[in-house]
């Protein structure tokens, strides 16, 4: 059991003996009134979300994952390939569970799954990912230094932005959780 104030997005409650991921939160501490906690859920067996109001006493029960270690092998449409690495089973996911972690995924890599029920309810990437830039617009040589960023596409489809002096082909460093530009590698 957590404290309601404690929540975080993301995280995996039991609401009413149901899983639930939580999508939103915003603690409200209004005036003179007791501080409450606002939460968007998402139940994890059939999709629909709710808006929960805690109080700020109110405890919540964690729910309790299994985990297994996946590698991801490849992807076909919209299904991602995966095998277990403890029993070599391989494992197809969509899109919708992997959420945007779907555009982090590079082969090979290593991320955890968390299984309710003996399926899959979300993954867990590394904190960064280095990828290889395939599009972006050109840098412009003696143009003055400014703090701006430009859109750049990835190897694995996604766009992030970046520094004005990235270019094609460079390798660069991504945080996984806010999908911003850290470094070139």
């Amino acid at each position: 059991m957590i404290a309601a104030t404690q929540l975080r997005v993301g995280n995996l409650i039991l609401y009413n003996g149901k899983p639930h991921r939580v999508a939103t939160m915003v603690h409200r501490t209004p005036g003179n009134l007791r501080g409450f906690v606002q939460a968007k859920l998402v139940n994890i067996d059939n999709g629909s979300n709710q808006e929960v109001r805690f109080s700020s006493e109110d405890k919540v029960e964690k729910a309790t994952l299994d985990e297994h270690k996946l590698q991801f092998s490849y992807k076909a449409g919209d299904e991602f390939h995966f095998m277990n690495t403890d029993s070599y089973e391989m494992i197809a996911l969509a899109r919708d569970v992997l959420g945007d972690s779907a555009g982090f995924l590079i082969d090979g890599m290593l991320i955890t799954a968390n299984y309710w029920g003996g399926k899959v309810v979300g993954i867990e990437t590394p904190m960064f990912v280095e990828l290889v830039v395939t599009d972006t617009t050109p840098n412009i040589k003696g143009a003055a230094v400014q703090n701006t960023s430009k859109p750049a596409t990835m190897e694995t489809g996604i766009e992030i932005k970046v520094p004005p002096y990235i270019e094609v082909g460079n390798k660069v460093k991504i945080d996984t959780r806010t999908g911003e530009f850290v470094e070139r590698v």
